[in-house]
């Protein structure tokens, strides 16, 4: 029988330019939707649920090697549970062949299937080595329509890789078809959509790896300015250390004045629907290296405060995919930018800073700089663009870290229905969240006996203490969202879906609670 085979469109995926220099991801990869696999595919990726019942393609090759695939399954003790994986090599005319056990996965979500792409992409080192590959989605129990898209998606999450400052490149090219009986919409799904996500996900990433002596608040504006540019819809402000002084913005210029690289606050304005629709915002820490100030840190690990600007980075990666999808929805990213630094100018625990609102806060701790400038650009997005929910995102706490760990980043709201919900929205994006508390308590810790807060508790610089200072700058009656990303944003080893470094956490939530909430 002559197969059938659609070729659909292709889209080849590149990363931005950043500073002007080389880019850190030069591998690249390419993904092609199709009813049927070409002849030539000597890569091979099968699901299997049952050892002793192959199915579809991987019948086809058990039979086109005589049996020995299946005798090769036996022999390496494959049981095919959910995600074991077993990779062969020169099995009958393929070179190799990755074998995915599915057994008992019934229902597979989208952030399942995007696991299973990012497995995909780990197994061949994808980033590092040229591959040819077809993958085999029948045989997937899954409620998706378009399972196809979710292992491109996954796929292109886990292709990455920083190197610009190596003298060796990571350079491979991978070539991936996706076999499935609804090649057009998975195409469709995956080009006009979740490739979108991907890239605002690397474009985070790379802002959170680049080292602090060249990743400063001019130069994240520069890049997000570069990476936005001809992008419809798209308006950007930039407020200087000028701005700054006249909207008496005292908590962000107090935190960068250590720094010779001035602080910013860069707006970016996504107006997808309707003028008068009032906007969601979206607010990010971007420390751009934190040393702690004059509270100065131990030297141990303070390399890794270059990913401090990670909450500032996954708000532009956001921007980025709803934009770029054409999205229906006003959409605004506020990024307040500094540098904590020690310096003769540096603030000092026990000063007095005044906010934008009025209120004034006393510094226990230099190093409690995030929810000090998150103070003044929360309450900048309120007055200045009335939105109808704000959500704040910020590598805030080391307790929300030790009390969650890497699998969870802890949400707090005002409302616990609220964080009920934030826990559905992660677990729909592949970005789990569990509630932490806010207690009248908390609100009381941070009184001032000179000024009208602090911005630590004695002694307790916790998660919910660090809530409660931004809390005090959100209007009681608006929907808010804050986002402690400080135990999940720096991976100490690969994931399915990240490689070690910077996960860009943050892009993926940020995106599904825009579509639960479209006006």
């Amino acid at each position: 029988m002559k197969f059938k085979r659609i070729k659909l469109k292709r889209i080849i995926l590149t990363s931005m330019t950043l500073l002007a220099v080389s880019p850190a991801l030069l591998a690249k990869a390419s993904f092609d939707f199709s009813i049927n696999v070409s002849a030539e595919k000597k890569n091979h990726v099968i699901f299997v649920d049952d050892i002793d019942s192959l199915k579809g393609m991987a019948s086809k090759l058990n039979e086109n090697s005589d049996g020995q695939l299946s005798k090769l399954i036996a022999l390496n003790k494959f049981k095919a549970e959910k995600g074991e994986i077993l990779h062969l090599q020169m099995v009958a005319d393929s070179e190799s062949i990755l074998i995915i056990g599915t057994k008992d996965s019934d229902g597979l979500s989208g952030p399942e299937l995007q696991n299973l792409g990012g497995k995909i992409a780990s197994s061949f080192n994808s980033a590092q080595d040229d591959i040819d590959v077809a993958i085999h989605v029948e045989n997937l129990q899954t409620n998706e329509a378009s399972p196809s898209a979710h292992l491109a998606y996954g796929y292109h999450l886990r292709h990455y890789s920083f190197d610009r400052y190596k003298t060796k490149k990571s350079e491979g090219q991978s070539d991936v078809s996706l076999i499935s009986a609804n090649a057009e919409e998975s195409s469709n799904l995956y080009n006009n959509d979740l490739a979108y996500i991907a890239e605002g996900v690397h474009l985070t990433r790379d802002l959170a790896t680049e080292p602090g002596n060249h990743m400063y608040p001019q130069a994240f504006v520069d890049v997000a300015k570069a990476k936005f540019k001809g992008i419809k819809n798209i308006d950007i402000d930039v407020l200087d250390m000028r701005d700054i002084r006249k909207l008496k913005m005292g908590a962000l210029e107090g935190v960068g004045k250590g720094s010779v690289n001035d602080p910013r606050l860069l707006v970016i304005k996504y107006n997808g629907n309707e003028k008068g629709n009032a906007p969601i915002a979206l607010v990010g820490k971007g420390i751009t290296f934190d040393t702690g100030g004059i509270s100065l840190k131990q030297n141990t690990g303070m390399w890794a405060m270059k990913s401090d600007l990670a909450g500032a980075a996954a708000v532009a990666g956001a921007l980025y995919a709803n934009a770029k999808r054409g999205e229906k929805v006003n959409l605004i990213g506020f990024m307040p930018l500094a540098e904590n630094m020690p310096s003769q100018d540096a603030i000092r625990p026990g000063d007095v800073l005044e906010t934008m609102k009025g209120v004034s806060i006393e510094i226990i701790s230099t190093d409690a700089e995030g929810r000090l400038i998150l103070a003044d650009a929360v309450y900048y997005a309120q007055q200045k663009y009335k939105p109808r929910m704000l959500l704040n995102i910020a590598t805030l706490t080391g307790s929300a870290g030790r009390a969650l760990s890497d699998e969870y980043a802890a949400v707090i709201t005002r409302d616990f229905e609220l964080s009920r919900k934030m826990m559905t929205v992660g677990e729909r994006s592949g970005e789990n969240v569990w509630p932490l508390p806010l207690h009248p308590n908390h609100f009381k810790q941070i009184e001032s006996p000179i000024a009208d807060i602090k911005n630590s508790g004695a002694g307790n610089p916790g998660a919910s203490i660090g809530a409660a200072v931004v809390a005090t700058f959100i209007d009681d009656d608006l929907p808010w969202v804050h986002l402690d990303i400080a135990g999940v944003d720096w991976l100490e080893s690969d994931i399915d879906v990240a490689p070690k470094g910077s996960q860009g956490w943050g892009v993926r939530f940020m995106d599904q609670l825009v579509r639960d909430n479209l006006n």
